[in-house]
């Protein structure tokens, strides 16, 4: 891992101070037992998932390591979408996990993991409630619609590797939003917006809920995970289309989420069929031309 890379300016925007890095291992790294090994904040890269996987495939990280970037300029969600905001704005961050345990079908569980993580954490912390979009978007109310504030991307690094990406608008004003159907927490009204007690909260609960699935063996019913997951999710019950490799699309009711969480969706022909790649649109009632519009 490299070390934390201050610039000459770092402290030039009093508003959006920089993280403390130095306060971050010091307070999440010495405990025994515990999962983080290395916590690296830099000033600026590509990608925090790129920069860690490459890290491991040089022998350079272990379970453990931690890299957060004040900007990414090259930030990946899912479907190779790219995640933009201005330095110092939110929390960008990636860990590295090593799941040796955990059958392969199970896998499909940890970005929906770092969901309930990340929205258990900000409950806490900011006094604010933020819904779950299946399987990776984190979202808010703002002016009283859902709004994206935040993005998971899990990747596997190798044979033993998964790289857990995590992207979170903190103090975006409306005017430095990327797109008009994304939110920031500042947005939100929450209470809080310290970016170090943030990361530290959301890092915390992430280790917790990261032990309970391993200590279950993946099993997400027997850690209260996928309870935790459906209470949270703002898809199931929804009307959704399904957008899904082949070019080819789903519409119906989400229902369910299976025990390999997938999103299971009872279609409009009367079948069911669960989904496990894809990209979900939710869909609000049909609108007067008999079609469905969409909604965050």
């Amino acid at each position: 891992m490299t070390s934390e890379n201050p610039s000459a300016n770092r402290w030039s925007n009093l508003e959006r101070p920089p993280l403390n890095g130095a306060a971050l291992r010091r307070a999440l790294t010495n405990t025994d037992g515990g999962l983080y090994c290395d916590i690296d904040v830099v000033e600026a890269t590509g990608s925090t998932n790129s920069d860690l996987a490459a890290h491991a495939a040089a022998g350079e990280a272990e379970e453990g390591a931690v890299l957060v970037a004040e900007v990414q300029t090259s930030g990946r969600g899912r479907l190779d979408r790219t995640w933009s905001a201005p330095p110092r704005s939110g929390l960008f961050f990636s860990v590295l996990l090593e799941p040796a345990e955990i059958p392969v079908h199970r896998l499909g569980w940890l970005p929906l993991l770092a969901g309930v993580a990340t929205a258990t954490a900000l409950s806490r912390v900011a006094g604010i409630d933020t819904a779950l979009k299946w399987p990776n978007d984190l979202l808010v109310t703002v002016d009283g619609q859902e709004r994206k504030a935040g993005g998971i991307l899990a990747e596997r690094a190798g044979e033993r590797f998964v790289v857990l990406g995590i992207g979170l608008n903190v103090d975006l004003a409306a005017d430095e939003l990327p797109v008009p159907t994304a939110g920031s927490l500042a947005l939100a009204g929450a209470r809080l917006l310290d970016r170090d007690t943030l990361l530290r909260a959301v890092l915390r609960s992430l280790e917790q809920w990261y032990g309970a699935w391993r200590k279950a063996a993946g099993d997400p019913a027997a850690c209260g995970l996928q309870e935790a997951y459906a209470a949270g999710c703002a898809t199931l019950g929804r009307r959704v289309r399904a957008e899904l490799p082949g070019e080819r699309s789903l519409v119906g009711e989400a229902v369910a989420l299976d025990g390999d969480g997938r999103l299971v969706i009872a279609t409009d022909g009367g079948g069911r069929e669960a989904v496990g790649a894809g990209d979900v649109v939710h869909l609000r009632a049909a609108s007067g031309d008999g079609t469905d519009s969409e909604s965050a």
